[in-house]
């Protein structure tokens, strides 16, 4: 049970290695953080490094594919000591990208999860939906446990309009797609809340830009990185507040987060 706030990140690094040569502990420490929750590690097994292995204080948990090398992939870090560690959600076709970690947290289960993205093909897209389906069929068994639920990760979707710099010369772009944004529409429809735009209706904040045409420095952005939990312990004032931390660099996405109140 969770006894004190709790800070919640979440952030693709685009590269566990990687992000480790610019900062990240630097980062760890500003972010001051009880889970850090990474996406898109892009390492293996037997690529994970003692500095890796032992951040801070953390315990770590880490999920690899094994259908291709340097290809996504999770890392949760944690100072909570969960009473129970899964990875994947019990399908293989699913479980072999290495796409989630969940935690444990006795009245509380915390989903780490990189969310495929559609772009490469139309298999890969219908792959991205199935996934979205998948998924949230395993977390809706869980609420039905009586648990409450929070996905922290990369969903790899603008849902609206306002959660992307460019919206109509993206319209026909996968992470925009109305079936895509469709699916985020059913997500809340299934008692799913969106936690930064529940707070913050009309802020313009975007978690992912791409490396070209300076598009940082011009927040050209998307807000695809997100915390949605159960509209139950949303409703709950569990929550108490979501954020998105532009001041962080090393990858091409910022962390985003929660605090979570005790219960």
């Amino acid at each position: 049970m969770v006894q004190s706030p709790l800070k919640l990140i979440s952030w693709n690094v685009n590269g566990l290695r990687a992000v480790m040569k610019k900062d990240f502990l630097k980062s760890i420490d500003k972010l001051d953080a009880d889970i850090v929750a990474l996406q898109e590690t892009k390492i293996q097994q037997d690529q994970l490094t003692e500095s890796m292995h032992r951040v801070r204080d953390y315990e770590a948990y880490f999920s690899h594919a094994t259908v291709k090398k340097g290809y996504s992939g999770v890392a949760t870090y944690t100072r909570i000591t969960p009473e129970h560690v899964r990875y994947g959600i019990g399908e293989p076709r699913f479980d072999d990208e290495g796409r989630v970690i969940e935690m444990d947290l006795g009245d509380i289960v915390f989903f780490n999860v990189y969310f495929p993205n559609g772009q490469m093909s139309d298999e890969r897209l219908q792959y991205k939906l199935d996934f979205y389906d998948a998924f949230f069929d395993h977390a809706d068994d869980l609420r039905k446990q009586g648990k409450g639920v929070i996905v922290a990760g990369d969903f790899n979707t603008a849902h609206n309009e306002i959660d992307l710099k460019n919206p109509k010369s993206n319209a026909n772009r996968s992470g925009f797609l109305r079936i895509e944004r469709d699916w985020l529409d059913h997500i809340e429809q299934r008692g799913y809340v969106d936690t930064f735009r529940a707070f913050y209706p009309d802020t313009v904040k975007y978690s992912w830009w791409t490396y070209r045409f300076n598009a940082r420095q011009n927040n050209a952005g998307w807000r695809i990185d997100c915390f949605f939990v159960t509209k139950d312990l949303f409703d709950s004032g569990r929550i108490a507040d979501a954020f998105i931390d532009n001041d962080i660099y090393g990858s091409d996405h910022c962390p985003v987060g929660v605090v979570l109140n005790p219960s």
